[in-house]
């Protein structure tokens, strides 16, 4: 009986690496292809060996072999420890949207809000003009400059802004009585069919929202939002383009899903609005919340160690969108994860790739009276303005982002469920896909050759 027993675990070990093998061929994971394939061949041996081969301590040598195994699973499968409880992280205070390092980059030397805003907060011109100095985000000239990617990406950032006028609008006079549970599913169930990933619903507090608006006509006015809700969603970014960062097809679909993730929200605030309730969306360059505090407490995720949403799905490989409202909606309630924080803590892949090194490889510091990773945005940025993308070197390289599939959800859960089980698929995922893993070149179809009139090569 042991000796089927055996041979039924090295054959089920080779139909399952083998799968693991075809997984990651189509992911276009050639490292993670062939080990899992030598695999295939070496860890199903002893067990179809010792099963076929009888000799007089065969049942003795079986029974070991197949109490081990059976003991290793027990260990790296069973709830032992999430991660313990996750520490309270809520913002004391609101962030000043002047002082991300989107609205630095867009002050424009001599003009009154660049020298207002440097007469207040001097300590940061040094490191701004650091990034000044670089091309810019798909400037020409930068180190990852390619006229086809960049100026696709162009025209998504475009197409975006061109939507900035409609986050708001008039509300119907004639007020739609709603029961708030049935509503709250339809905008739920609504919001994935118009493209979601995940989405949740949170009250809106005084730290999800910025102080002062740092961007557009308002830039400088206090924050007026006194909504109730809000409805925060992700939308997935596509992992072949997000591989070959920090190269234009990142900012290709960095682009792509903030039109995307607004075009969402669009859509539910106009909604909204028609039932005779106030709705904003917050897209890309109009915003008025923080979108990854938002999400946190809806549900989404939690905050990694490079300050991404990390969601139970895809990591940090996703856009958000939100829309806040008066709309009587039911909040979900956030249960924290543990584990995730727990894995960031010892993994740190993206610190080891992050071409600035903006990313800390040490522990959760306080900032602001919060226990948090604390990136350095000006390193990071500056970076960006030099590439000419928005890198996303630590989002393509990060454990959580492999795709939504059978063979990567059994490890999440593993991950979830077992400390154990964390440690051990941080090592495995540094053997099958390295620990610093290589940047993967653009699909074919994006390597289009340019020439300038007269067909002479165009100056890179």
């Amino acid at each position: 009986m042991l000796d089927i027993i055996a041979i039924a675990v090295g054959a089920g070990l080779f139909i399952a690496l083998v799968y693991a093998a075809v997984v990651s061929h189509l992911e276009r994971e050639p490292r993670a292809t062939r080990r899992s394939l030598l695999l295939a061949v070496l860890l199903p041996v002893p067990y179809l060996v010792l099963g076929l081969i009888s000799f007089p301590q065969q049942p003795l040598v079986l029974g070991g072999l197949l109490a081990l195994t059976g003991l290793i699973v027990l260990v790296f499968m069973l709830p032992i420890g999430r991660g313990g409880a996750v520490e309270d992280d809520t913002p004391k205070g609101q962030i000043d949207e002047r002082d991300i390092m989107f609205s630095r980059y867009y002050l424009e030397e001599g003009s009154e809000r660049f020298d207002s805003y440097y007469a207040t907060r001097s300590d940061k011109r040094e490191a701004d003009d650091r990034f000044r100095t670089k091309p810019g985000i798909l400037g020409r000239g930068s180190g990852a400059y390619d006229p086809i990617t960049f100026t696709a990406a162009e025209a998504s950032f475009i197409t975006i802004a061109q939507t900035r006028p409609f986050v708001d609008g008039e509300v119907a006079e004639q007020k739609v009585v709603v029961e708030p549970e049935e509503i709250t599913e339809f905008v739920k169930r609504w919001g994935l069919k118009l493209g979601a990933l995940s989405i949740g619903v949170t009250e809106l507090r005084d730290y999800h929202m910025y102080s002062f608006v740092g961007r557009g006509d308002d830039y400088g006015e206090p924050v007026e939002l006194s909504h109730d809700y809000a409805v925060a969603f992700t939308v997935e970014m596509d992992k072949e383009m997000v591989d070959s960062a920090p190269l234009g097809p990142t900012a290709m679909e960095s682009a792509q899903q903030y039109v995307d993730s607004g075009i969402v929200a669009l859509q539910l605030a106009h909604f909204i609005r028609g039932l005779g309730y106030p709705a904003r969306a917050h897209i890309d360059g109009n915003y008025r919340v923080v979108c990854p505090l938002v999400a946190r407490d809806a549900g989404l995720g939690e905050l990694g160690r490079m300050g991404l949403l990390m969601t139970p799905e895809l990591g940090p490989r996703v856009r958000l969108g939100v829309v806040t409202t008066d709309l009587p909606l039911v909040a979900d309630t956030a249960v924290r994860e543990p584990s995730v924080t727990d894995f960031c803590t010892h993994c740190k892949k993206c610190a080891e790739v992050c071409p600035s090194s903006a990313i800390s490889f040490g522990d959760k510091e306080e900032v602001d009276g919060v226990l948090r990773w604390q990136i350095d945005s000006e390193a990071c940025f500056t970076f960006w303005c030099k590439i000419g993308t928005d890198c996303a070197r630590c989002m393509s390289v990060c454990p959580y982002s492999h795709p939504d599939n059978l063979l990567h959800n059994l490890v999440r859960q593993g991950v979830r469920n077992s400390t154990l089980f964390r440690r051990a698929a941080i090592w495995l995922d540094d053997f099958f896909y390295g620990k610093r893993p290589p940047t993967v070149a653009p699909p074919e179809w994006m390597q289009v050759e340019t020439l300038a009139e007269g067909g002479q090569d165009r100056d890179p």
